[in-house]
């Protein structure tokens, strides 16, 4: 009984972390480390003692890969937009790059891979409607990695 509340409040404490930093990515265009970490540990916490929702080593190596391969994207795109213009801002923050790697540790490599896709499907589209230049990243990560949970639950 009191593992299914402590389950229960697990999942609560990411959605309510999920929020925050869907909020603070649309006003201020930043993803607090406060709201990341909490979320890690959540994962971490779910993995290791309910086994939910992957197992430990896809977990792993879903972490390091969207880790390595968003700060690898990060990193030539910042270097190859400042090299023709230095006032240019960073296209993908630091905190996308920490978001994408935790989201990783949640889903997975094939559940980071159908996040990534919907999360560039969705902000593609809010560009265009909206006719913005630049768009927060990290509510449609977090919409499309809700999304892909989803997906996997009811394939697997």
């Amino acid at each position: 009984m009191f593992f299914n509340i402590f389950f229960v409040g697990l999942l609560v404490w990411a959605a309510i972390c999920a929020i925050l930093i869907s909020v603070a990515d649309f006003r201020r265009r930043i993803i607090p480390d406060a709201y990341l970490f909490p979320l890690m540990l959540i994962a971490l916490l779910l993995i290791a003692f309910y086994g939910w929702p992957i197992n430990l080593t896809d977990a792993a190596i879903g972490a390091t890969f969207g880790y390595l391969m968003s700060a690898f994207v990060g990193f030539v795109f910042d270097w190859h937009i400042r090299k023709k213009n230095p006032d240019t801002i960073a296209p993908i923050g630091l905190g996308d790059i920490k978001l994408i790697g935790i989201g990783g540790l949640w889903l997975g490599t094939n559940g980071l891979g159908i996040a990534l896709v919907l999360a560039c499907v969705g902000g593609i589209l809010w560009a265009r409607i909206k006719k913005q230049k630049y768009i927060p990243f990290g509510p449609f990560f977090i919409i499309g990695a809700i999304l892909s949970l989803i997906i996997n639950s009811i394939l697997l």
